[in-house]
């Protein structure tokens, strides 16, 4: 397991090499001016700055490869406050589509990746004003069925229809896809005239509202607040609204009607009020065939495995953590194999004290952000004298689900364990506990290293109920 020193003295020694120029001037200069010369001092001046730079750029560098969280980047006051069941996800607008175009739902069908090939080689890409590029975003080839509206706003509909294209999407947006739901503008006039449907926009950030992801509450004019994530016909009757009045404001996840315009807010309240009167089913959380759109395999992120562990960090006190995203912001910079974010973590410490937000930019992996609406639980490192925290990718994707993992027993049998099964922390546990790695999905007690645990990682398979899937001695 890298600690952040060495990340640190890596990332110093190769600003060293590639600045290597400018202590020689300092030394240059130096001497120049020693020895009377008048430009020598300039020379010098300019070296000594230069030179001066090298460990703060090593800094900076450190801190976005290995960002640690510390109770100093705890939430300060003035932000809203979130419960532990909140998600909220500051998306990039989407274009508002042609005028008279009908907003619709869509199932996800098929999915598949075209290509996503980011030109840039730096670590990090940052683009200026809120520029979205192409290239940063995965090019994806969707089957949909569009459904014809419920409610058409006094427009001549469609009826239920199969389409095919490529889209660019946003990777935060990543997880509607694996959910299954997305929200479409559907043009009123097609190629063959009014008869058929025209083309198809997808709405990305109210697609991520309609798959769940994001959550959304409803506060009406006399203060009462209404749960609305995954009731797909209220959502949709909303944001139908909300597109008819040009945009209605969210406060985090929360739509509070007495901020509205009256006219608005009434509209608002008859909507609560029908739904109110027949409730409708709450969505599942991802539609049926998610097999078929479950892209994790083809997106860029590091591989979910059991994790690394040093012995040393073990011995002196270093132990896991779990947290939970709360918010996540887009920015214009972007790795390869994720977007870089400001987010919100409410992080969980083992020692017994509250739970705390902290406020940290961090990269996040794309084939995370597809099964966002999933979980959003991090595994957290936390360092031996337990004041600073760092997200490990690896558990947090086996955790996630990324990957299915399994257990060897020394008899050779296999135990798959479910996606997200409750018998993984305890396992991660348990193996970092002794300062075992493990960086695949695969735990095999047949090595001789695994002797020491393997019997309580039986245990907790046992006590999880798990049926070997290989019979064989």
């Amino acid at each position: 397991m890298r600690s952040r020193t060495s990340v640190f003295v890596g990332n110093l020694v190769f600003m060293a090499l590639c600045m290597a120029a400018f202590p020689f001037f300092l030394v240059l200069g130096a001497a120049a001016w020693h020895d009377g010369e008048e430009w020598g001092w300039l020379v010098a001046v300019i070296g000594g700055v230069c030179t001066a730079t090298i460990p703060v750029m090593a800094a900076t560098a450190t801190r976005q490869e290995f960002p640690g969280i510390t109770r100093r980047d705890a939430v300060k006051g003035g932000r809203p406050s979130y419960g532990d069941d909140t998600f909220v996800m500051w998306a990039p607008r989407s274009q508002p589509g042609p005028v008279g175009a009908q907003l619709v739902r869509a199932d996800v069908l098929e999915a598949s990746l075209v290509r996503y090939s980011p030109d840039g080689e730096a670590t990090f890409t940052t683009y200026c004003g809120n520029y979205a590029p192409a290239e940063f975003m995965p090019e994806i080839r969707l089957r949909l069925r569009v459904h014809a509206a419920e409610e058409s706003e006094g427009a001549a509909g469609h009826g239920e229809f199969e389409v095919t294209g490529e889209w660019r999407v946003p990777p935060l947006c990543l997880s509607a896809i694996t959910a299954g739901r997305l929200v479409v503008l559907v043009d009123p006039a097609g190629p063959a005239g009014p008869e058929g449907p025209g083309r198809v926009t997808v709405l990305w950030p109210r697609s991520t509202l309609l798959a769940g992801t994001r959550t959304c509450r409803v506060i009406d004019l006399e203060g009462r607040p209404a749960e609305v994530t995954r009731y797909l016909g209220r959502q949709l009757a909303q944001m139908r609204i909300s597109r008819a009045v040009g945009g209605v404001e969210m406060v985090g996840d929360t739509i509070d009607l007495r901020l509205l315009e009256a006219g608005t807010a009434a509209r608002y309240g008859a909507l609560a009020d029908r739904f109110r009167d027949c409730p409708e089913d709450r969505a599942p959380v991802t539609e049926p065939g998610e097999e078929a759109r479950l892209l994790v395999d083809e997106l860029p992120g590091e591989e979910a495995g059991f994790g690394t562990a040093g012995r040393r960090w073990s011995r002196h006190g270093g132990h896991l953590a779990r947290g939970r995203f709360l918010e996540m912001r887009g920015r214009t910079t972007f790795q390869v194999h994720g977007p870089v974010l400001d987010t919100v973590l409410r992080i969980r410490p083992t020692d017994g004290t509250p739970p705390f937000d902290a406020a940290r930019r961090l990269t996040v992996p794309m084939d995370y952000l597809a099964v966002l609406h999933h979980t959003k639980e991090v595994v957290l490192c936390v360092s031996p004298d337990g004041r600073s925290y760092a997200v490990d990718w690896q558990r947090t994707g086996l955790l996630a689900g990324l990957a299915t993992a399994k257990v060897i027993g020394r008899d050779g049998r296999e135990f798959s364990l479910p996606a997200r099964s409750e018998a993984l922390w305890p396992l991660m546990n348990l193996l970092a506990s002794h300062g075992l790695s493990n960086p695949a999905p695969v735990l095999d007690l047949r090595r001789r290293r695994m002797g020491e645990v393997a019997e309580a990682v039986m245990e907790v398979v046992r006590d999880r109920g798990l049926e070997p899937t290989d019979h064989r001695a």
